[in-house]
């Protein structure tokens, strides 16, 4: 579904040239909760900007089913990661002065004309109210980042990046900024979501002990994938029919 080949990455720090990524390879496949792990520094929030179109390669390439998409122009890229990919990240990003209503609704605000969201904007607020439901937070729908708690403003942004119904989610340190508790509940949430929603999700952690409700795990050291302990050689089935239906 999701392929990155010969990915390359490197940064400038004055006259240094530091190089993140090295050459990375890796498959994501339909359908599966896979997680990247490795020590801070191993390139895995690269890889993660790289394939949901953030961020370009310096050389390699990104291809989603088959098409590649890091060299795609701004306009379709836009386009990519406001209806396809949806983003996780681990300080929120949450606008203090909208509501959790509205801040799970942001991704269809940017993602219409005025026109066209006047038209469907009662079709949005329904599916953002199931998903806020979805998450356990109907009884803070009208309250504001300030007034939630650390797992409370992370399940929100888990809401606002399923909006628009996304093949992919993506999803960087979910629960680093969490306790164990909270982390865990918001791995539960995400492998609910991973079935229910049938949405593939990549997550990236350097947390060992929340991998294993994932399918899969791969390892990063260096800029490279270097361990694949994925569980059994069985080919890889979704967990669910193809295709999947639009939201709204």
């Amino acid at each position: 579904m999701l392929t990155a080949k010969n990915l390359c990455k490197f940064y400038r720090r004055h006259a240094v040239e530091v190089r993140v990524l090295n050459g990375l390879n890796l498959e994501v496949r339909t359908g599966e909760f896979l997680s990247i792990v490795g020590a801070s520094g191993s390139g895995k929030s690269t890889l993660l900007h790289l394939l949901g179109t953030l961020d370009a390669p310096d050389a390699g390439e990104v291809r989603l089913d088959g098409a590649r998409i890091d060299n795609l122009p701004g306009r379709a890229r836009d386009a990519l990661r406001n209806r396809t990919f949806g983003y996780i990240f681990q300080f929120y990003h949450l606008l203090p002065e909208l509501s959790l209503l509205d801040n799970v609704l942001m991704p269809a605000y940017i993602g219409h004309s005025v026109l066209s969201w006047w038209q469907t904007r009662a079709q949005w607020r329904r599916r953002a109210t199931d998903l806020v439901a979805k998450v356990g937070l109907s009884h803070r729908i009208k309250h504001r980042p300030r007034e939630l708690s650390g797992g409370e403003m992370q399940r929100t942004a888990i809401a606002r990046a399923l909006l628009m119904n996304p093949r992919i989610l993506l999803a960087d340190e979910p629960t680093g900024n969490l306790d164990a508790a909270a982390g865990s509940e918001i791995v539960r949430l995400l492998r609910e979501i991973n079935r229910e929603e049938r949405v593939t999700i990549v997550m990236v952690t350097h947390n060992l002990d929340i991998v294993a409700a994932t399918d899969r795990v791969v390892r990063m050291v260096n800029g490279v994938v270097t361990e694949d302990t994925s569980a059994g050689e069985k080919p890889w089935q979704p967990p669910f029919p193809q295709p999947r239906l639009a939201a709204v």
